[in-house]
């Protein structure tokens, strides 16, 4: 039996298109998307500033069919919550546990066809000086596109346009990350991290 190549640019099905677009549409916000370019990769999304930012997102995945999983605090998948956390994309997460956090992603990589791991690189809604490198590790140990996905509260935009693969040079992988960061702005703008991490 030949097994079905997974799906990962299809054409969001109608109901999707319709609640997920029509709540953006709502809230005055729209949504941009460019293809994934392969089944599994991690998204990006900066900057994070407001806990308005997880509804605008959701809506953002519902509407384009996105296959993005996240992760969050282990204390917020509890009953009665923790099915719905989990359905709708969650990874609950001990913060306190380090080792081995890069090497149970990747495991948790190779149990999926098709994964996208969305993150929000700061860690935190309030200003950060450095980005957590978590997401870099797992980009380059898994041979991993990234997604630059953001925001833009300047615009009401929210989307994924622009893919990167990285090359283990720090700084200049950071330095087009940057680039495309400059012009977009959260909805508190001074809490927005600085971009780069720590040396």
């Amino acid at each position: 039996m030949t097994r079905a190549r997974p799906q990962i640019n299809a054409a969001p099905a109608l109901w999707r298109r319709c609640v997920g677009g029509g709540l953006l549409r709502l809230i005055g916000w729209r949504g941009v998307m460019t293809p994934l370019p392969g089944p599994k990769g991690i998204v990006i999304v900066y900057p994070h500033t407001s806990n308005l930012d997880f509804f605008i997102g959701l809506f953002f995945k519902i509407a384009v069919a996105l296959p993005a999983r996240w992760m969050g605090k282990h204390t917020l998948f509890r009953f009665p919550v923790r099915r719905l956390l989990i359905a709708l994309g969650g990874i609950p997460i001990t913060r306190n546990q380090r080792s081995g956090f890069v090497e149970a992603l990747l495991a948790e990589f190779d149990r999926h066809e098709v994964m996208w791991l969305a993150v929000t690189p700061e860690g935190t809604r309030a200003r950060t000086d450095y980005w957590k490198s978590g997401f870099y590790h797992i980009a380059l140990a898994g041979k991993l596109p990234v997604g630059l996905g953001y925001i833009d509260y300047a615009t009401r935009t929210v989307g994924i346009d622009t893919y990167l693969t990285l090359t283990g040079d720090v700084e200049s992988d950071f330095e087009r990350i940057r680039s495309f960061y400059k012009n977009k702005r959260g909805r508190v703008p001074v809490n927005a991290g600085d971009i780069r991490l720590r040396d």
